[in-house]
């Protein structure tokens, strides 16, 4: 059985969010899908407008989706351990960046293969959310 593994905030999920699980669960038996925390989203200085509760309940009813865990730090590595997940996907704007080449290196000595997927151009959360902050100021 092939476990594949992806992860993300999906907060104001979108067709890119969609693409992403579908082409994953195109390419592996089961499918997990780590769900940022509330508290680990604010990494990137952000924070999420829905709630992680309902960020899990929307990624789970995804047909795409066979269980859907709390990502809680972003040592993927470890999340690795407990899983032990073949195939790992990711947006392709992480490709050949210095922080996901570790990770690959990392992962790729305990056999998983990472997976890089187009990201979708024209629809991304900040590009939602910006929009809606826009409409609220008019």
């Amino acid at each position: 059985m092939v476990i594949g593994y992806t992860s993300g905030v999906y907060d104001l999920f979108h067709v890119g969010h969609l693409n992403l699980l579908r082409n994953a669960k195109g390419m592996c038996d089961k499918l997990v899908v780590g769900v940022t925390t509330d508290e680990l989203v604010q990494y990137k200085n952000k924070v999420s407008v829905i709630p992680h509760s309902e960020r899990m309940e929307i990624v789970r009813s995804i047909k795409y989706v066979d269980s859907v865990i709390p990502q809680e730090n972003m040592d993927k590595f470890e999340m690795w351990k407990k899983l032990k997940f073949n195939i790992m996907f990711v947006g392709d704007d992480w490709y050949q960046t210095s922080k996901w080449e570790a990770i690959e290196d990392k992962l790729k000595k305990v056999g998983v293969r990472i997976v890089y997927f187009p990201y979708t151009k024209g629809t991304s959360s900040t590009l939602i959310n910006n929009t809606l902050k826009k409409l609220r100021n008019e």
